[in-house]
């Protein structure tokens, strides 16, 4: 069984049919929300990462939002094999344990919990990714305008339930209740008297969907917007007084910009958008979700390559799924068992970098479906 498919915009089927795919091609990597279904890219961003693109000298951007803003993250370290194997290793063996007397945890204990584990995966190693010689790296998040400025009670919910309303009503709505910020690490270049500039790298996509702004991504506010682009609402808090960013509340990236569709621009010498994947559609903002015809593709995306699992693959995984958010819930305190199914799952997933290496050697254009 073929475990893997490729669906790509018009822009990038024609330049495959005419190059191939080459690791120079590629200008940038987005990385979805989608918390645990993002485990299943580990072996094609350890492939990716760790071995491809090591055969190219191109700057790339990498673009993420919650699970995927940690992945890239972790991909712009000096050493990512082994650094992307243990955000695998970790993710997976997460557990947080529940205090006498109470059933859940409550947000602010998931909260303190999650940044002690990212202070303790970056420490002293913040450096390695904001100074990474050619990764661009931009961390999405979402920050709350008017009622979701601050969190409450009841501010959050009614935020919420507004966000939701506008965004039905039209996509671009949402901006008067969330707006997208993207911190980005620096410009790599040279001021005239030779020091490195401190302003943020350009964007690589269009900002004219969406209300948005972009922060310099620097040591004083890694940690903090790294945690901000996972902090899922009413799971996490937000995070407050990130370092030169502007106040108010941060929530997780997903919410404006659950998979990235974004309208891209590479560079001409670097045409590919190319995107591991754990579906075929890319949905613009977590809100979306109910609106399928919002799922399906734009001219925004015509320089994508997806690679994502093929679904008849997905239903040989533990549960004839992927990992889901829904396991912490389905196993409890069972944590040996959820280890097991989403180590099988992470395990199996081997095969689709396995499979990606082999098309890359020989590549089969009749495999390449429209995205």
């Amino acid at each position: 069984m073929s475990s893997l498919r490729f669906y790509a915009g018009p822009a990038a089927r024609s330049h495959i049919e005419q190059h191939g795919l080459r690791a120079r091609d590629v200008g940038i990597i987005p990385a979805a929300a989608g918390g645990p279904k993002g485990l299943i890219l580990g072996p094609l961003d350890r492939f990716i990462f760790g071995h491809w693109l090591t055969h190219s000298a191109q700057p790339v951007h990498l673009v993420g939002a919650s699970i995927g803003a940690w992945r890239m993250a972790t991909a712009c370290l000096d050493q990512p094999l082994a650094a992307l194997a243990r955000l695998e290793r970790d993710y997976i063996a997460q557990h947080h344990e529940l205090p006498p007397g109470q059933k859940r945890h409550s947000p602010d204990q998931i909260s303190a919990r999650f940044g002690a584990n990212l202070r303790q995966f970056y420490s002293g190693r913040i450096d390695e990714v904001l100074r990474h010689p050619r990764y661009r790296l931009h961390l999405v998040a979402s920050r709350g305008r008017h009622v979701l400025a601050q969190d409450g009670r009841w501010r959050t919910p009614l935020g919420y339930l507004g966000a939701f309303a506008a965004n039905a009503v039209h996509r671009k709505a949402l901006g008067a209740w969330l707006e997208r910020v993207v911190f980005s690490s620096r410009d790599s270049d040279m001021e005239g008297d030779g020091t490195t500039s401190d302003k943020a790298t350009p964007l690589p996509f269009s900002t004219q969907d969406l209300r948005t702004r972009q922060v310099p991504l620097r040591g004083d506010n890694f940690m903090d917007a790294l945690q901000a682009s996972c902090s899922i609402p009413f799971m996490l808090r937000p995070v407050h007084g990130i370092a030169g960013a502007p106040p108010g509340t941060y929530w997780d990236g997903g919410i404006t910009d659950y998979h990235l569709h974004l309208r891209y621009q590479p560079a001409a010498a670097s045409p590919i958008v190319l995107y591991p994947h754990f579906q075929k559609n890319v949905v613009p903002g977590w809100l979306d979700k109910a609106w399928k015809r919002r799922h399906r593709s734009s001219p925004a995306l015509d320089n994508m390559l997806v690679i994502a699992p093929d679904p008849a693959w997905v239903q040989t995984l533990p549960n004839g799924r992927l990992p889901d958010r829904t396991d912490f819930a389905r196993y409890g305190q069972d944590i040996a068992a959820r280890m097991k199914v989403w180590s099988a799952a992470t395990a199996a997933s081997r095969c689709l970098a396995d499979e990606f290496d082999d098309w890359l050697q020989r590549p089969d254009l009749s495999r390449i479906e429209a995205l």
